[in-house]
């Protein structure tokens, strides 16, 4: 049980993969929702589905992140949101690709999302849970943060700096009641890996490397509960991290990702 079964939850990029399924699993523990993300379609489809469910209130809230007027828009909504329980930063996309190949106005926008949108988001949040004494914030990263990836240098980059901003405003919220958390999922069933510029990914690597996005969230929560601020989920990927960390068999698993980006 994530807090206060009252208190409310906001996720964004809660159309699909991770999002939604954050947003089933705290529906189902009586949250009210309010969802973020651009594709009003799933976005209804997933409140009503929720609704009628769980008989919780679930709002669509329509925003393209990488838009700093929505942005702000979603800061606002935060402001109007009186018993904000969790912040769920979930919104996020890749452009595989060497850095030079990919169109500079790409690289900014994932920027936008994946860390101006994030740290715009938590202190619009912040305030609120302090003066209560009890929320939790859940910035949705990637073991990417570890190991600098061939063909994905701003996605790995940006998502390096939630690691370290989760772990350095967790450290300044100690004694609050407010808890920060980096999710650092691998392989995960959504429609991450539907890009072009990722090929045949989920065909060619194996299953057993992937994990499906109900596990992803389960993990979270109950690392939460425990108060670790980097949630890697899942046995494999934190053997995958450790191996990273361990210089001869980071030169390993670098070589194999580096192929498996040219091969795609």
């Amino acid at each position: 049980m994530v807090g206060s079964p009252t208190g409310a939850v906001l996720i964004t990029g809660a159309s699909s993969g991770i999002g939604a399924a954050f947003a089933r699993a705290l529906a189902a523990q009586g949250h009210d929702l309010v969802l973020v993300a651009r594709r009003r379609e799933l976005l209804k489809g997933l409140a009503d589905e929720l609704q009628q469910e769980f008989h919780v209130n679930a709002q669509v809230f329509l925003a393209d992140l990488s838009d700093p007027a929505d942005v702000e828009q979603v800061e606002k909504k935060i402001g109007e949101i009186g018993d904000l329980e969790v912040l769920i930063n979930n919104a996020g996309f890749g452009v595989p690709g060497k850095f030079v190949d990919v169109p500079p106005e790409r690289n900014a926008a994932m920027i936008q999302v994946h860390v101006l949108a994030t740290v715009r988001l938590c202190r619009a949040a912040l305030p609120g849970m302090i003066a209560r004494g009890r929320g939790s914030i859940i910035n949705v990263s990637s073991i990417a943060a570890f190991m600098g990836s061939v063909r994905n240098a701003t996605y790995s980059a940006t998502k390096a700096y939630l690691n370290v901003f989760s772990q350095a405003l967790q450290d300044e919220l100690k004694g609050s009641g407010v808890r920060a958390q980096a999710l650092c999922p691998g392989l995960t069933h959504t429609e991450f890996h539907d890009h072009p510029g990722y090929g045949d990914y989920k065909t060619r690597i194996p299953e057993f490397l992937w994990m499906k996005a109900e596990d992803v969230v389960a993990e979270s929560l109950a690392a939460l509960e425990r108060g670790r601020v980097i949630c890697i989920p899942g046995f494999k990927n934190r053997l995958i991290v450790a191996a990273i960390r361990n210089r001869p068999c980071a030169f390993v698993v670098k070589a194999l990702a580096a192929r498996f980006q040219r091969e795609s």
